[in-house]
């Protein structure tokens, strides 16, 4: 054969391989509402910036062996010019299962992506384990499993579910640092409606058991729910703006602004709720602001604004859920993300207004003892620049974990209407004062007064900054430009720790 002819058969070749499991089988494909995984990596990547790896791989198991690529499409490419590595369970060849070659494609490219400190993408759409292959299946999953260990902390891992996720399946996207959804489409469970009938008697559906929905709001399970597959994608890119390159790669820094409207968003009165987002984004560049678990444990909310162009990972009380006090989810949702900010040198802002941990019997049952002590945790062990601002209030033992100056943070700035207090000045001026008030003429009247007097006394931002735990009381207007500062103070933080192998989180 000429070499025009080797050409002209690896064309063909080629042809074959971009149209997957064929017309038909695509076809059924966009009838489910879903993309191909040829389309999803168009849409995510920049055009023409998409190079495959291994696409003439096949199974070694007789009878499998003419489908090319066996099921999963891996490569590399740019997203707005930065490189990212990639794989794509194609649902039509073989349904995207799991084989041996086919995690060994996954397990090249993700080697590929640690080496060059690129982020990791994984368009997850399969059926799981290929039956016919038995326990070498099951083995793939292993060795996808623990480079999702090794790599963790070393490159951003991204999961994207567009189809079935189930069984074994599902747990390399829990070990990744993000994990997207698609409405209707897309589910997870360890076992599937039907199994769960015939063990347990149960009846209920795909997406009631492990849908979108259920993932980002009930189990925490999901990090992002989109009405779309190209949303989620859409999402994808725009979390990766605010991630650092790698490990190692810092972000410039510009200009400082004042922002006067932040004077009004917090009511003085400390009992009365808000939208602890609308201050978010009026400290971040441009308003905007990147919500991670939005729909999980709303009482906190935790994702990545930019302070002068300078990505920060934000922790916040969100008074308009449960008054902004902690619970077993929202100290699991905040220390997670504590610990992949840390991981990846992105520095943390804690806004507080915090009443305490929410009270209750099923909380204590609960284990919110141990949930929040992982809080506590995370902030400490965290080494990047910490800074917080108490804009409101900040009590009891909610105040430490909210990244208090004694558990390490470098930077604490409070509102003048701050109130920073073993716990609020009417609940502390009953047990203080309780003989007194009730033996009063006017007990209302006296209650009043005593909780004056240590609210004055004890519960605003003075006292906390005569002690050294507050560094300065700052005007509202001036938070984003006092954060920027400090953050470029902050830039180059070395933080000695006792050397070990790991610490011990209460998991």
């Amino acid at each position: 054969m000429s070499m025009s002819d080797h050409i002209r058969n690896l064309n063909e070749k080629r042809s074959l391989l971009t149209n997957g499991g064929g017309t038909v089988r695509n076809s059924k494909q966009h009838k489910k509402g879903k993309l191909t995984a040829r389309e999803r990596i168009t849409y995510l990547l920049d055009k023409d910036s998409f190079s495959e790896l291994h696409p003439f791989a096949e199974s070694r198991m007789p009878g499998l062996q003419s489908a090319a690529g066996d099921g999963v499409i891996t490569g590399y490419g740019t997203i707005e010019g930065r490189p990212v590595y990639l794989f794509a369970h194609d649902f039509t060849v073989l349904g995207g299962t799991l084989g041996e070659t086919h995690a060994k494609k996954i397990a090249a490219v993700m080697d590929l992506a640690a080496k060059n400190k690129a982020p990791m993408i994984g368009l997850n759409d399969s059926g799981g384990a290929r039956i016919q292959e038995g326990v070498v299946s099951l083995d793939g999953y292993g060795h996808i499993f623990r480079r999702n260990v090794l790599y963790s902390g070393v490159i951003p891992q991204i999961s994207v579910i567009l189809g079935p996720c189930a069984g074994g399946a599902v747990y390399s996207p829990a070990l990744t640092d993000f994990t997207f959804m698609a409405e209707n489409t897309s589910q997870m469970f360890i076992t599937g409606p039907k199994v769960i009938e015939h063990v347990t008697g149960e009846q209920i559906d795909a997406e009631s058991l492990g849908g979108a929905g259920i993932h980002n709001v009930v189990s925490g399970n999901a990090h992002y729910s989109a009405k779309t597959e190209k949303e989620a994608l859409s999402a994808v890119k725009t979390l990766l703006s605010y991630l650092p390159h790698g490990a190692e790669t810092p972000s410039p820094a510009k200009k400082e602004d004042a922002r006067p409207l932040l004077h009004t968003l917090v009511p003085a009165d400390s009992s009365k709720p808000y939208d602890v987002l609308h201050v978010i984004k009026e400290l971040a560049d441009d308003g905007t602001f990147f919500d991670i678990q939005p729909y999980f444990a709303k009482n906190i909310v935790v994702g990545f604004l930019k302070l002068g162009r300078r990505t920060a990972g934000v922790v916040a009380s969100q008074p308009k859920h449960l008054a902004g006090s902690l619970t077993i989810d929202a100290a699991d949702k905040a220390s997670r993300f504590i610990r992949f900010c840390d991981a990846f040198h992105i520095p943390l802002l804690t806004i507080a207004d915090v009443p305490g941990f929410l009270p209750g019997i099923q909380q204590e049952h609960g284990g919110i003892i141990r949930h929040g002590a992982k809080l506590l945790y995370a902030f400490a062990e965290a080494t990047v620049p910490k800074v917080t601002l108490i804009i409101r209030k900040a009590y009891g033992g909610a105040y430490v974990a909210m990244n208090s100056k004694a558990i390490g943070a470098d930077l604490v700035f409070a509102w003048p209407n701050a109130e920073i207090a073993v716990m609020g000045a009417e609940g502390a001026a009953s047990i203080l004062y309780g003989k007194e008030i009730k033996a009063s003429d006017d007990p209302e009247k006296t209650k009043r007064e005593k909780t004056a007097i240590y609210q004055k006394e004890n519960s605003g931002p003075y006292r906390a900054a005569a002690c050294g735990m507050v560094d300065d009381i700052i005007r509202p207007e001036e938070s984003r430009k006092k954060l920027i500062q400090a953050y470029d103070m902050l830039a180059h933080k070395e933080e000695e720790r006792p050397k070990k192998k790991h610490g011990n989180i209460p998991l």
